[in-house]
């Protein structure tokens, strides 16, 4: 042994909470408009968050000039593995001839350009929490200077066109740079929040882009796949919901979206075949009792089905029948069935199922209505 201690995971109530872009980009507002008044640059700031608590931000750097100051601070998104995470994010300030506060986005900050989003096409990607924030703050500092003027407000994140390319901007029709967001104020670590109210955005650009098809998947892999089976779809038709299936297809179905199709993998999907809609690892194990039922169901011999009590991985269950196509079908159809039974509206569901190297191992096609002979309950 070497003496060294196994690090332990973190407890989620123990990690540390981190600001999002709308706040930060809110305390530089703040910062530069004092500095604009006051002739000096603060070395920090503090504002008030929606979600009811003090936050001090630090100005990293900064700039003057004659008519306007720009302050800048690194993103500190704590123990969130956020794409935006030690961003830089400014915000330019200057007075202005016209009267009122005036927002807008500088460099690295997208530009809305397909609708289904809340903010209108042709502005900057600053979220309306974000936005009432930073109105809050410049209306705030006048009134406590007692000063009646217009202002100019321009957020800018210098490399935010780099780090959009690691998120949906580009899909959701955000270009050029990332999006100013939050709701809270703060970062969550490992939040779902997050995660879901961008499926919720994603499924209402793909509305209002006219799609009448969503194909929804688990992750990167199988919305390749899915894209390799449904060329003909646009870009805004595919959805990666995660973990979140029942979210997912709740939302499709509040949408009238007349049609979806899951695209996946056995890991995950042998889960929702037996009515789970939250496949996260943590929240349900596979069941090899319910795999077997349905190898049972559909004729497969004995000793296949003890293997597949034995397995260790869905996975493994799926190169054991691969090319058995009706276990595969059975399996497909027992996802639509409970798809259809969880979102309870007239829609067509299809699925898909894949190998992990590609190969499609069946699929169950345009399901619309509920066959109690077929559906397997275990």
């Amino acid at each position: 042994m070497n003496g060294q201690k196994k690090r332990n995971k973190k407890d989620p109530s123990q990690m540390r909470h981190g600001y999002t872009t709308g706040a930060c980009a809110t305390a530089m507002t703040k910062a530069a408009l004092k500095a604009l008044i006051e002739g000096k640059v603060p070395d920090e700031v503090t504002i008030y968050l929606p979600v009811g608590q003090y936050a001090t931000f630090k100005v990293s750097a900064f700039e003057v000039s004659d008519d306007w100051v720009m302050c800048e601070t690194i993103k500190d998104a704590g123990d969130d593995p956020d794409a935006t995470h030690q961003a830089r994010i400014q915000s330019t300030v200057r007075y202005s001839k016209g009267e009122g506060i005036h927002l807008d986005g500088g460099i690295g900050v997208g530009r809305v350009t397909k609708a289904g989003l809340p903010v209108p096409v042709g502005e900057a990607a600053i979220n309306p929490v974000p936005r009432k924030m930073i109105y809050g703050v410049v209306q705030e500092t006048l009134e406590k200077y007692q000063l009646d003027c217009g202002v100019e407000v321009v957020i800018s994140v210098p490399d935010g066109e780099e780090i959009a390319e690691k998120t949906l901007n580009a899909r959701l029709g955000i270009i050029g740079g990332i999006s100013i967001l939050g709701t809270r104020g703060t970062v969550v670590p490992f939040s779902s929040s997050a995660y879901m109210a961008s499926i919720v955005q994603a499924i209402n650009v793909a509305k209002e882009a006219g799609c009448e098809h969503l194909v929804i998947t688990t992750g990167g892999r199988s919305e390749k796949f899915a894209m390799m089976q449904y060329r003909h779809l646009p870009e805004e038709a595919f959805i990666e919901m995660g973990d979140f299936v029942g979210f997912t297809l709740k939302n499709i179905a509040r949408q009238k979206i007349p049609r979806v199709s899951l695209v996946g993998m056995m890991g995950k999907f042998s889960k929702v075949a037996q009515g789970v809609m939250m496949v996260h690892s943590k929240s349900a194990p596979v069941s090899f009792e319910f795999l077997a039922g349905i190898a049972n169901k559909v004729g497969v011999d004995e000793k296949t089905q003890q293997e597949i009590l034995q397995a260790n991985t869905a996975s493994q269950v799926g190169e054991m029948l691969q090319g058995n196509g009706a276990f595969f079908a059975a399996l497909c159809k027992n996802c639509c069935y409970y798809a259809l039974n969880h979102m309870g509206t007239d829609i067509k569901v299809s699925t898909t199922l894949y190998a992990m190297n590609g190969d499609c191992l069946g699929k169950a096609e345009k399901i619309d209505k509920l066959d109690e002979d077929d559906w397997y309950r275990g």
